[in-house]
């Protein structure tokens, strides 16, 4: 490995430029010096960039439900400095009977989240055409449309803005602690840095061997999204339809043109870290349970693809400094929330990268809950 010269030095190096690293460094830019490798040749190019994201309040449990929940606001202020809306209100139509009626922690959806009962009648104003078994609704008005690619191109530019660097093409191939800090080979050029941040997605497993660190049984899974162009002449729109789900069990659709719906069948097939593409047997999955709920002919396939989310064995992102490797730091695991949680997610990080108390945007948030290596067998 070729020593950086005094150029190549940072106080932080994020490994990734997806949502996770791009969020964090537009925390830490400005205060403290920091590159983001991205080994692409453009940021964002697997989970961020594919996905269909939107914000909900029933979505996720827990402590991963409470960064969701701090996260909202940052999103309505607009959060890095982003001159486009950042939400785009959807609502989403929990449909119940075929699955039952329950949906976890509702009892926690208050005020303009709480869930609004909707019966059969009520639901047939709404969505015209639902097959016979659902029984009826749940109704969560709050739920939003993530402008993805607006808030990530915001999150980039604020770290440069601040001085920080982003740079693409720039894999990293190996790193080795060095006195205080790290000395990291890439395929652009070496970096020293004092601490190295992981926020690969679903290579941070592999990124972790590169560094000598122990992973943490990350699994990638496979999600796929399929646009079909539906057949409903002399109705409405569908640019505005709900998302639709059957309680996030088998599947969702949601309006995105005038005659066309994003459908997926949520799966999660394990793989190998990846440039994802959809299976057929994934595609014909969303067609199928999209006709089994709904009775809107589907006259082509218009678009189909797919994305990766990864998750630790207990199914929590992960956060934090690994306990073995104190410069080390985890910012990985975030599953199918992390554009949703990225605000928050990213403030609860550059907090502990920095070593401050958590602010107050953050009360009610314990750093406990996502210690990278809590309930994980290293493999």
């Amino acid at each position: 490995m070729v020593p950086p010269d005094s150029s190549n030095l940072c106080d932080v190096l994020i490994v990734g430029g997806g949502i996770a690293g791009a969020s964090l460094g537009a925390r830490l830019a400005g205060q403290m010096s920091v590159v983001v490798i991205e080994a692409e040749d453009l940021c964002g190019r697997h989970s961020t960039g594919r996905s269909a994201a939107f914000w909900e309040a029933s979505l996720g449990a827990g402590p991963a439900r409470r960064l969701s929940f701090a996260s909202r606001p940052m999103f309505d202020a607009g959060w890095p400095g982003s001159e486009t809306p950042l939400l785009r209100r959807r609502g989403t139509v929990h449909l119940t009977g075929a699955h039952g009626d329950r949906i976890e922690g509702a009892e926690e959806l208050t005020g303009e989240h709480a869930l609004v009962h909707l019966d059969r009648a009520e639901l047939d104003r709404m969505i015209p055409g639902l097959r016979e078994q659902w029984t009826g609704a749940w109704y969560e008005q709050s739920c939003a449309d993530i402008e993805v690619a607006a808030f990530h191109a915001a999150c980039l530019a604020a770290i440069r803005r601040a001085g920080g660097i982003v740079q693409t093409d720039a894999g990293l191939r190996s790193a080795r602690r060095s006195g205080d800090g790290w000395e990291v080979d890439t395929a652009a050029r070496p970096i020293r840095a004092a601490i190295l941040v992981n926020a690969a997605g679903a290579w941070a497993d592999d990124i972790a061997a590169r560094c000598g660190v122990g992973g943490i049984a990350l699994q990638p899974m496979r999600r796929t999204v399929v646009q079909l162009r539906v057949g409903r002449a002399g109705r409405d729109s569908l640019r505005d339809l709900p998302l639709v789900t059957d309680l996030h069990t088998s599947f969702y659709f949601k309006g995105e043109g005038d005659n066309s719906v994003w459908v997926s069948p949520l799966d999660e097939t394990p793989v190998d870290p990846c440039d994802a593409a959809p299976e057929e047997i994934d595609v014909a999955n969303a067609i199928d349970r999209f006709e089994r709920a709904v009775d809107w002919p589907v006259e082509a396939v218009e678009r189909k693809w797919a994305g990766l989310r990864s998750f630790a064995p207990d199914r929590m992102m992960k956060f934090g400094f690994d306990p073995a490797e104190p410069r080390f730091f985890w910012c990985a695991g975030q599953g199918g929330m992390g554009i949703q949680t990225a605000p928050a997610a990213s403030l609860l990080c550059a907090s502990l990268v920095r070593g401050e108390a958590l602010p107050a945007e953050l009360a009610g948030i314990d750093p406990a809950d996502f210690q990278p290596r809590a309930s994980v067998q290293v493999r």
